[in-house]
């Protein structure tokens, strides 16, 4: 498991924030904590409760709520899901099925994530 901390900015019908992110190997999801959402967008309330484990493989954290939210690194825009956790340690962690969704790169040596350029292109074929 490796992890990056560093802040981006989110986007949502409501405003932008910059939030500290956590870039998670570790984690399946990516998420939010509550006290942000209010600020960026409607959450949408899930059609059925999703219980997750946590890093403490005893507890499970109820989950009701998501919101699809764009960020932005290097200038370039992405966009993607978060479960709402309340209680979350962080302001905002992605996961794993982010990160390979959009092909990020976490570079350890700089304390950066690389996104290539031409993936913030959306394309129809």
């Amino acid at each position: 498991m490796s992890i990056l901390r560093i802040p981006i900015l989110y986007v949502g019908a409501k405003g932008e924030k910059r939030l500290n992110t956590l870039f998670d190997s570790g984690a399946d999801l990516s998420c939010i904590h509550p006290d942000y959402v209010k600020e960026l967008e409607t959450p949408v309330h899930l059609g059925r409760i999703r219980h997750l484990n946590t890093a403490s493989a005893a507890r499970l954290i109820e989950v009701k709520e998501a919101v699809r939210l764009d960020f932005v690194i290097d200038d370039i825009l992405l966009s993607d899901e978060f479960l709402i956790i309340p209680g979350l340690s962080e302001e905002v962690i992605i996961g794993v099925a982010t990160l390979q969704k959009w092909r990020m790169k976490l570079d350890f040596e700089h304390d950066r994530v690389v996104v290539n350029p031409r993936l913030g292109r959306l394309q129809l074929v």
